[in-house]
């Protein structure tokens, strides 16, 4: 199958293009910094670019692999970034961006492949989201609403895409040791510093580099093993969930009222 896998350069989507690659799928691991792409190449990855945020890269994208290969059967979208702070200190021009890259980028890459997937009546759409899509920490504000999108609009479309042959699964993963933990961090302490959300806020940062720095959570690799179950399973689940904590925290949220809910969160976090 042809598939196309977004945020290639690192992380998830480096390893998710190996994978598929090894499996005997021909993969475009697409990203903004190609070079970063370039060892993928040793496993038959063909690296391009790409710009969530950018129609006119997204559109050139898209027509470079229908160009060469006449179809993409898979989609992949991994491309994201998480950015914390408190909803009072986080500038809406943040919050804009981290739903264009997360949301808006997603959506369009999706509209931008459909047409090709019905033509050949089959396709399959994998949306990278996250179990904070369906729980929320405090100072994850616009991160949650970001991935809480995804749910929906993965939702959606599973539902409208069927008739179709196109099948969409939802990968929600729990704590996963990428770069990804220190640069939300880092992040959070410096929206917050200077204002009444400090103390808490560089507490909750010093737990995230703790548990990152001591590598409690899970590699990207049961992520990728999720995503490579979805694109090959012949009738994919609508949702996996790989990663620490995924499953634990879902089931705890769904029990638990949201009082209680949230004073666990406050006093795991000693807010």
């Amino acid at each position: 199958m042809i598939v196309l896998i977004t945020g290639a350069s690192s992380g998830i989507g480096y390893e998710s293009a190996i994978l598929l690659a090894k499996k005997g799928h021909k993969v475009y691991g697409a990203a903004r910094r190609v070079d970063r792409m370039e060892p993928l190449r040793e496993y038959g990855v063909t690296p391009v670019s790409l710009d969530v945020t950018s129609e006119e890269s997204m559109q050139a994208c898209v027509a470079r692999i229908l160009e060469a290969e006449g179809r993409i059967d898979v989609l992949v979208n991994n491309a994201g970034y998480g950015s914390f702070g408190a909803i009072e200190n986080v500038s809406l021009d943040e919050a804009r961006r981290q739903m264009e890259v997360n949301v808006f980028g997603m959506a369009r890459l999706i509209q931008l492949v459909l047409p090709s997937m019905r033509e050949h009546g089959y396709g399959r759409i994998v949306n990278v989201g996250s179990v904070v899509g369906r729980v929320v920490l405090p100072f994850g504000g616009w991160y949650h609403v970001s991935k809480y999108s995804v749910e929906a609009l993965s939702d959606a479309l599973r539902m409208e895409l069927k008739p179709f042959g196109i099948d969409v699964a939802l990968i929600e993963p729990g704590g996963i040791d990428t770069e990804w933990g220190h640069i939300t961090a880092n992040h959070l302490e410096e929206s917050c510093t200077g204002t009444p959300y400090a103390e808490p806020a560089c507490r909750e940062a010093r737990h995230m580099h703790w548990a990152y720095d001591k590598h409690l959570l899970s590699h990207p690799s049961v992520v990728s093993r999720a995503i490579g179950r979805a694109v090959n399973a012949r009738r994919p689940r609508h949702r996996y969930h790989p990663g620490v904590g995924s499953r634990f925290l879902l089931w705890l949220h769904a029990i638990l009222p949201a009082r209680w809910w949230d004073a666990l969160m406050r006093g795991v976090l000693t807010i």
